[in-house]
């Protein structure tokens, strides 16, 4: 029995923790995409930040945008990050007027960005003004996600039907639309902010150890059922990978 619950708190604390993968999942599979980039290539990296996504684009020829107005030290309610650096980027402009000439990239990146645009189809049009034909766009945004960023945060998520109905106006072809996670996986995720949630926004002082292995029950029993999912994606999940193609 020792070793039993031993395992189980190794499973969820310590090694992958079931419903902590969102960042790591979406890290692996933007590097794995961006490495099918040809070397040389001319990529934008759209609402870049801090530009923590440069590591993964050696091998192109690199450009960073961001309107860099987020301090990330907001008083007001929500995730926020602490102090953002944004002195490694090398455009600062709005996202939906980026100062370069049609046709100047050859792949745009823009990576968890769109919720926090007051309108996102105009990013797409400005994507489509600046990509060249047959040029990538890669995206990812969550599909369900608490405020962050805030004050700049306008919607929680994206559904996978957002982008097959608006991304063929703006002349781009999906090629691969792939969900990050799954529902159990989302739930898992929210239920572990379950006690920072309740301190901060409750007052929670005690949390009772009754709390905690109710925790590691409802985990196990969600990545069970997790094992076993057939498409439950398409209720919840983190969010969406995407990868199109300019085609006119």
């Amino acid at each position: 029995m020792y070793k039993k619950i031993t395992s189980l708190l190794r499973s969820f604390f310590f090694k992958n923790p079931f419903g902590t993968q969102n960042s790591k999942n979406r890290n692996a599979w933007l590097e794995k995409n961006l490495k099918r980039i040809p070397p040389g290539y001319k990529i934008l990296d759209a609402g870049a930040g801090n530009t923590n996504k440069k590591k993964y684009c050696g091998h192109l020829d690199y450009v960073s945008q961001d309107f860099a107005e987020y301090s990330g030290t907001e008083k007001s309610s929500g995730l926020h990050t602490g102090k953002v650096d944004y002195s490694a980027l090398d455009i600062v402009s709005d996202i939906t007027d980026i100062p370069v000439e049609d046709v100047s990239f050859d792949a745009i990146m823009c990576i968890e960005v769109i919720e926090h645009i007051k309108n996102p189809l105009l990013a797409f049009e400005e994507f489509s003004r600046i990509l060249k034909k047959d040029g990538i766009l890669i995206l990812t945004a969550p599909f369900n996600s608490l405020t962050h960023y805030a004050p700049h945060h306008y919607a929680v998520g994206f559904n996978k039907f957002y982008y097959e109905e608006h991304l063929p106006s703006y002349g781009f072809e999906i090629i691969e639309l792939t969900s990050n996670g799954n529902f159990y996986e989302y739930l898992a995720q929210e239920l572990r902010r379950l006690k920072s949630v309740s301190k901060e926004y409750s007052g929670a002082r005690y949390i009772s150890p009754i709390f905690y292995l109710s925790t590691i029950y409802i985990l196990n029993f969600l990545k069970r059922q997790s094992k076993k999912d057939s498409n439950s994606n398409n209720l919840s999940c983190f969010g969406y990978n995407l990868i199109a193609k300019k085609i006119i």
